[in-house]
């Protein structure tokens, strides 16, 4: 069911990655820390190689991953994830399962719901006809008029592939779509996680607020934040060198 990918030795460090992405964005970051850690880069049900689920809600997912996990025999870990792949991880942490967790890193996301505003490249998703194209440069071409942002097109073609000599994408658009009302929503959670948190949070960027930190203080009473100045919604990608500082001082 899911694809995974370890690297390094060390304590166990998993990283959950966000909407439309793939563990492999995690890629240079990790290979940095696997000095230090045993990483494991996962792709979430719907991404990546991993396995295809109608039910893309946080607590599916989660058990999904929290399975894995028991599978492998891993008794304690770090856990960090960025946008959807955080709210995975507040998933997580949030339930009677969260005693493997010893840290949590949330990465540019809040324990809310957030409206809908990935409707652009739904549209673009659904309007491209690949049948038509056989080269990365036709469809990001064809993309652009949905997607303005370069850096978005090309983060989104990193999922695309040919399966049979056809290109196709590696995400369950179609389910990601039709259940998006699922994705949106908040983390539920049947108690506080009290063991150390860091939130992360690009400068640039509005997906975490000032309103929202009572709530983070009820469900994380042990979290502190950390704001990366001149990175937006992916600042692990947009400012490496201080993201991998912070994120290595909060894990020693």
């Amino acid at each position: 069911m899911l694809k995974t990918e370890t690297l390094g030795s060390g304590p166990d460090l998993i990283f959950l990655h966000g909407l439309f992405g793939a563990g492999d964005n995690w890629k240079s970051i990790a290979r940095s820390l696997s000095e230090h850690y045993r990483i494991h880069l996962i792709d979430l049900p719907n991404h990546g190689r991993s396995g295809w689920t109608d039910d893309p809600s946080y607590p599916a997912i989660a058990s999904i991953i929290e399975e894995w996990i028991e599978s492998q025999g891993i008794d304690s870990y770090l856990l960090l994830g960025h946008s959807m792949g955080g709210k995975v991880a507040m998933q997580m942490a949030l339930n009677e399962h969260s005693s493997r967790i010893k840290k949590l890193i949330v990465v540019d996301i809040a324990p809310k719901f957030y409206p809908p505003h990935h409707q652009s490249i739904f549209k673009a998703l659904n309007t491209l006809d690949l049948t038509q194209h056989n080269n990365r440069q036709a469809v990001e071409s064809e993309l652009r008029p949905y997607v303005e942002d370069p850096g978005i097109r090309q983060f989104l073609l990193k999922s695309l592939y040919k399966k049979d000599g056809v290109l196709t994408w590696r995400f369950n658009y179609s389910v990601l779509e039709s259940k998006y009302e699922e994705i949106a929503k908040a983390p539920t959670a049947s108690q506080p996680f009290t063991l150390p948190t860091l939130f992360i949070k690009g400068m640039n960027s509005q997906y975490i607020t000032k309103e929202d930190q009572p709530e983070i203080n009820r469900l994380f009473p042990n979290a502190q934040a950390k704001l990366i100045e001149g990175a937006g919604h992916w600042p692990h990608a947009e400012k490496p060198t201080a993201f991998q500082k912070i994120i290595e001082t909060f894990l020693k």
